[in-house]
């Protein structure tokens, strides 16, 4: 089992930044690839960012190329992400998730473990 638990959402103005936090435990070892995703009210969840846990390999959404940045630190256990520039359409419960499994990184269902989700609202 792999344990997430997400920090550092908020309210902030458009054009503001934000860093969220997810930190895993339990048999972090066992995890593939690491990734954001985000639910608006009425939406499905959508892929944000992902990275490989042990590579550095990263992948983006498009709508958040350039303005999101995914990290991690491994001695932590803990991937991070960075959004700048934020706009009204980020707002959404960003979920920070872990899939063990190689293969595709952009899919929901792909992913094995996830947090409970931490509000971003981003106002205009």
């Amino acid at each position: 089992q792999v344990q997430l638990v997400e920090s550092g959402g908020g309210l902030v103005q458009a054009g503001g930044s934000l860093r969220l936090s997810c930190a895993a435990s339990g048999r972090t070892f066992s995890i593939y690839v690491m990734g954001w995703f985000r639910q608006a009210p009425g939406k499905e969840r959508e892929f944000v960012a992902a990275i490989n846990w042990r590579g550095s390999s990263t992948y983006y959404a498009d709508s958040v190329k350039g303005r999101f940045t995914i990290s991690r630190d491994n001695a932590k256990n803990t991937v991070y992400l960075q959004m700048n520039s934020l706009k009204p359409e980020d707002t959404a419960v960003y979920y920070c998730a872990a899939k063990i499994r190689v293969g595709a990184t952009l899919t929901p269902a792909e992913y094995d473990y996830w947090g409970q989700g931490t509000q971003v609202t981003v106002s205009s």
